[in-house]
């Protein structure tokens, strides 16, 4: 239940944003990241006391991955965090389009690939490197031996809104499988199908990306401990 709830703060909030802003290029990109970043704030001190508050199956990877969760938990992370997404797109679908808001985005904030111009491999590309770099944040954070302590969460939530920044205009900054499908289904149901047709590279990217993340941080914790040794 926390993560289902997590998720739907992040995605209410942040594509409720992107929905919802109708400006130039550079105000919609600043608060669209200042959003979603501000949501884990809201996470990290909420129901992340419960769960960690992950919010994103592919930072639930990367912690499994660094042996902070069973198999059989990762799974049901996986589940919630999806489930918390689509409950939140079919919260903002009932806000926007029910009492006729226009939806800024036109398809409930479904990511596309309109800013790499269609390519999929550098879609893929830019959703795995800069999920990379968030999921390297989120566990060198919460890392016990490096005690960060309270200020986790604060960390997370800026390094998020970094790395929006730094893709927005090229593939949507999803870096979250949850937060791209959730949106996807609910306006698939709503007969706009093209979030799905592209859908696979938002859920690969960033999931190769919380790999590699984990990969990483466990080879340079080995590295640290036999420095210290």
């Amino acid at each position: 239940m926390a993560e289902i709830v997590s998720t739907f703060i992040l995605v209410s909030i942040g594509c409720g944003a992107a929905m919802g802003v109708h400006a130039d290029p550079g105000v919609y990109y600043l608060a669209v990241a200042l959003a979603f970043g501000m949501s884990v704030l809201i996470i990290a001190y909420g129901p992340g006391n419960i769960s960690g508050g992950h919010a994103n199956p592919a930072v639930s990877l990367g912690v499994y991955l660094h042996g902070g969760l069973t198999t059989k938990e990762l799974f049901t992370y996986w589940a919630s965090q999806v489930c918390g997404s689509t409950l939140a797109a079919l919260f903002l679908y009932g806000v926007f389009y029910g009492v006729g808001i226009p939806d800024a985005t036109g398809a409930v904030a479904t990511s596309g690939l309109a800013g790499v111009n269609g390519n999929v491999f550098a879609g893929l590309a830019v959703e795995a490197v800069f999920t990379c770099l968030f999921v390297l944040s989120v566990l060198g954070a919460t890392e016990a031996k490096y005690k960060h302590g309270s200020a986790a969460g604060l960390v997370i939530a800026f390094s998020l809104s970094a790395v929006i920044f730094g893709g927005i205009a090229l593939s949507s900054a999803s870096y979250n499988p949850a937060r791209s499908l959730g949106p996807a289904i609910v306006a698939a149901f709503a007969g706009d199908l093209s979030g799905l047709a592209s859908v696979w590279v938002f859920i690969v990217g960033p999931l190769l990306g919380g790999a590699l993340a984990a990969f990483l941080f466990n080879w340079l914790s080995k590295e640290d401990v036999a420095e210290e040794a």
